[in-house]
């Protein structure tokens, strides 16, 4: 969210940042937080000079009744009554204009870095780096899920018996390796300096609207019926909202944390549910990494962050490429972000498996994150990124290290946690 008075003092960069993001029809909204803007300091002058005004009449009736000008003093009552009551109209209508300010700041993209890339949509997102090799093996390489049911590592039809489309079971050696790469991933951030994290698995609706936008609320979280909470669809929303309306002495900065979570995404209006596997689904676990710093340091720390994904998948030789999203493939709190893309041997190309962002000031903004500096307070930044969200972290690596006597081998920096195992062998 932006600042009401950057706004203000600067409605044509805000446009032209509307125009980068391909949001055109937000562009009116400017312009009328604007008039809604002047009208509500209008609002706030005329109450004080009445309240002001009240004050002085009211000091003047006391004087009044002792002069005995009772007719006089009777008079001034009505005229503070009458201003007590305009007040009141005034304050109800001060409250309505700035919860239409709110909306409206919160509706409006947050100013994307000059150096992010414009383009309408992830189709003109733009390739940064390739790290390691890709291969394609001179043997077939199966749909995941096929690697998967070669193990007895997953239950689709279950699943879809007791939650529907979209969830699974993993079994055996499949879902060992599912908690082998979270538990290798927690001991990678821990040994880069993060502090490991469990945090809540629901939010309430503040925090909600503190971390994400409305468009992606609507998409994303599923509401618990009946109370103020929803299911995260990332512990970056837990973890940031673990500093809401706090003051951090500047000395306590950066925070770096890493964090373990379920996840639960309604994956509203996404294709891909009703097919056989696990890239696409509504529940599923992640490590995730965040950093709450100063404004100053937030670009080295973007750097570092989206670097440790990069790192991580090549210590499991898994090949990787980073990709700098455009801006109308921004999410609008965004001010920077870059995905991290993992080797598919079998479709020979990369995909997603991890998103770093950076989000300035804009979750601090809404959060009240504040950081008590030299003689002053400023808003804290924000960051976030994936460190690995398994499932579809397995697809990858699956696919990577399979053989062609359908084995999986296991990196040696993964087989302490896999019981010392160097390679998984198939059941069928």
């Amino acid at each position: 969210m932006l600042d009401i008075r950057f706004l203000r003092e600067n409605p044509e960069v805000v446009k032209q940042n509307i125009r980068n993001k391909f949001q055109d029809n937000k562009l009116p909204m400017v312009d009328e937080v604007i008039e809604l803007d002047k009208r509500n300091r209008e609002i706030k002058q005329e109450v004080e000079a009445l309240r002001a005004e009240r004050n002085k009449i009211s000091k003047m009736i006391g004087g009044l009744m002792k002069e005995g000008k009772r007719e006089e003093a009777e008079e001034a009552k009505k005229q503070v009554t009458a201003n007590a009551e305009t007040v009141e109209r005034l304050s109800a209508e001060e409250k309505e204009v700035e919860e239409k300010i709110k909306t409206i700041m919160m509706t409006i993209p947050n100013i994307i870095d000059p150096s992010v890339p414009i383009g309408k949509d992830d189709s003109e997102n733009v390739e940064v780096q390739k790290y390691g090799e890709p291969v394609v093996p001179d043997y077939e390489i199966p749909y995941h899920a096929d690697i998967m049911e070669s193990f007895n590592g997953i239950d689709l039809d279950s699943a879809r018996k007791v939650a529907g489309n979209g969830f699974y079971y993993l079994m055996g050696d499949i879902a060992r390796l599912h908690s082998a790469v979270i538990s290798y991933a927690r001991d990678f951030m821990i040994n880069r300096g993060f502090t490991y994290c469990i945090p809540p698995f629901m939010i309430r609706s503040d925090v909600v609207t503190g971390v994400m936008s409305f468009a992606e609320m609507d998409a994303m979280m599923y509401k618990i019926e009946g109370e103020d909470l929803y299911l995260i669809g990332t512990s970056e929303h837990s973890m940031i909202g673990k500093f809401i309306d706090t003051i951090i002495p500047e000395e306590e900065l950066p925070k770096t944390l890493t964090s373990y979570s379920p996840c639960f995404r309604k994956e509203k209006g996404a294709h891909g549910l009703e097919e056989r596997g696990v890239y696409r689904i509504h529940q599923f676990e992640k490590q995730e990494m965040i950093v709450v710093c100063k404004p100053e340091e937030s670009p080295m720390w973007f750097d570092k962050l989206w670097q440790n994904t990069v790192d991580l998948f090549r210590s499991l030789d898994i090949p990787v490429r980073t990709l700098e999203c455009c801006s109308g493939d921004l999410a609008d709190l965004k001010v920077k972000s870059v995905d991290v893309e993992a080797w598919s041997p079998r479709q020979k190309k990369y995909f997603e498996v991890g998103s770093c962002s950076n989000l300035g000031d804009a979750q601090a903004r809404r959060l009240k994150i504040r950081v008590n500096g030299k003689g002053e307070k400023y808003l804290a930044h924000t960051l976030n990124n994936t460190v690995v969200a398994p499932p579809r972290m397995l697809i990858a690596f699956l696919e990577n290290n399979l053989q062609a006597d359908g084995s999986v081998s296991i990196p040696e920096a993964l087989r302490s946690y896999m019981g010392g195992m160097s390679a998984i062998t198939p059941n069928k």
